[in-house]
């Protein structure tokens, strides 16, 4: 469908330029300059296919009919906007345009204006409109349109690794908290394992009937705890931060956290702590590890980025939540030798461990130039983990977001490119007009006289050939004109070149014609004349 509205538009422009043209200046052969806007038309959806043959046989059908120009431009824009390689694009554009000039100028004692210097004139002018300009329009839509694409695809690429980056991070995170998880349940199967061992000893000598009962409760243990060790075991190493060392009782604690305040503090960072609550003690293990994680990450970040700032760690718990605030005012700017520059995984670590546990987290500058890192984790989480982010993939949205804006924005675009094209033929081909025009204009032309007189000729076309009845003249004829041929219904006598003086007479010339006004004889005869005197000479 697109393909018939292209081919329907242009052979309406290449038409448009041809009665335009043929109303003012008359063509020669207008069925052949028809013919060739039907075969120019028909060759027009195959330049997708076969562009250099398409281009090549549209202009030299131009340089033969004024009104396929309209035709091959648009081909000439498809053409270079299609075309990757400059070269190529180059040389095809310079070959059509000397095909156009060859051809206008060997066709135009045929088709043209006539001499070969007008029709090199005509060729000039088609292979500019024709070719040359619409070439670099598309020249430059083809750069620009592959340039965007290369643009869209690294912008692309880059939110894919944005994407996968963010998705290790939250991987890495909910590996950190498996094994987490790994230090505290094995430890706690650990612990029952050993009372059931402990029992099974206590059993067997106070009631050995229940000690089959302890002794399978210490297999159990040891084979869930094994069970564990191997579907946790892939994690491999466990980092600083995730030992048992660290991870305790007292994680995220408030004399956890002002030991990390106080940790900074010696690092020479100007850090202060605002505690407002009850302690975090009675308080789930993954709810202290997450204000744990936030704190100390927060902090990490501004050693590596702003250690000149100042840093305020608030830390508000109430019954439904505790919330995690790290603020930093604004820091000089970092110099060249300054540390590496973070991923920004870290954060979106914190992220996924917040969101796991049904929290919110926020990190971001602030309008003074300082950053902040605000977490608020739910005080009972629960036993359900809270509701996940819904991570769409990458280029795919939902139903209602971005995915139908994508399908209507190169809708509208196409349509304001198509109507912008369309617009640009139509002033190509009125410049198309106005140079063949100029160059029909400035030709010579030949002025054809018109017929003299005969016999057989009618009244009216003796009459446009400028021959008409004069009254003196036919005053000075009465009476001494010879007598007139038969069947002859009237005569004119003009003056106009046929009366001529004598001395002493004039020759008067007499057109008769028969009753149905048929000039049947011309006579010339002379009459005489009287001088007249000459106005200072009378009296």
């Amino acid at each position: 469908m697109r393909i018939v509205a292209e081919t329907a538009g242009v052979f309406l422009a290449g038409l448009g330029v041809y009665v335009t043209v043929a109303r003012l200046e008359p063509l020669p052969r207008p069925a052949f300059q028809l013919a060739a806007l039907a075969a120019g038309a028909a060759l027009f959806p195959l330049r997708r296919r076969f562009p250099g043959v398409v281009l090549l046989a549209l202009a030299a059908l131009t340089g033969l009919a004024t009104g396929v120009g309209p035709v091959a431009a648009a081909a000439a824009y498809a053409v270079a906007r299609q075309a990757v390689r400059a070269r190529r694009r180059a040389r095809l554009l310079a070959a059509a345009a000397a095909v156009v000039v060859a051809a206008a100028t060997a066709s135009a004692p045929w088709l043209g204006p006539g001499q070969p210097s007008y029709g090199l004139a005509l060729g000039l002018v088609l292979a500019a409109t024709a070719v040359v300009v619409p070439g670099l329009v598309g020249t430059a839509h083809g750069q620009q349109g592959r340039l965007l694409q290369a643009l869209r695809e690294r912008g692309d690429a880059a939110e894919r690794a944005r994407r996968s980056a963010d998705s290790e991070a939250r991987t890495q995170e909910r590996s950190r908290i498996a094994a987490e998880m790994h230090d505290l349940v094995g430890h706690r199967l650990s612990l029952i394992s050993l009372h059931a061992g402990g029992l099974e000893m206590a059993l067997g000598r106070a009631a050995p009937e229940l000690r089959e009962e302890a002794v399978l409760v210490r297999r159990t243990t040891r084979d869930a705890l094994r069970e564990l060790r191997q579907a946790l075991g892939v994690l491999g190493p466990l980092g600083p931060d995730t030992g048992p060392g660290v991870l305790t009782d007292a994680t995220g604690t408030r004399a956890d956290i002002e030991t990390l305040v106080a940790e900074s503090r010696d690092g020479g960072i100007a850090v202060r702590l605002q505690w407002t609550g009850p302690d975090l003690d009675n308080r789930p293990a993954p709810v202290r590890r997450a204000v744990h994680r936030v704190v100390r990450e927060a902090l990490t970040n501004v050693h590596r980025y702003a250690a000149q700032a100042h840093v305020t760690v608030t830390v508000a718990h109430d019954d439904e939540a505790v919330r995690v605030t790290v603020r930093n005012g604004a820091a000089p700017p970092p110099s060249p030798s300054a540390g590496n520059v973070g991923t920004g995984r870290g954060l979106a670590g914190l992220a996924e461990r917040v969101e796991l546990l049904g929290g919110t987290f926020d990190a971001g500058p602030l309008p003074s130039g300082g950053f902040q890192v605000a977490a608020a984790v739910p005080a009972e989480p629960g036993d359900a983990p809270g509701p996940a982010r819904a991570h769409a993939p990458s280029g795919v949205d939902g139903p209602a977001g971005p995915a139908g804006t994508e399908e209507a924005v190169p809708s509208g675009r196409r349509t304001a490119e198509a109507l912008t094209l369309a617009c640009g033929l139509g002033v190509l081909s009125v410049l198309m007009v106005l140079g063949i025009l100029f160059v029909y204009g400035t030709r010579p032309h030949r002025s054809v006289p018109p017929p003299l007189p005969h016999v057989g000729m009618s009244l009216h076309e003796v009459a446009a050939a400028g021959v008409l009845d004069n009254a003196a003249v036919r005053a000075a004829a009465t009476g001494r004109e010879p007598p007139r041929p038969a069947g002859t219904a009237g005569c004119i006598y003009p003056f106009n070149g046929a009366t001529e003086r004598r001395p002493g007479g004039l020759i008067v010339a007499r057109y008769c014609f028969d009753a149905s006004q048929r000039l049947i004889a011309i006579d010339r005869f002379t009459v005489p004349s009287v001088r007249d005197a000459a106005p200072w000479e009378s009296s």
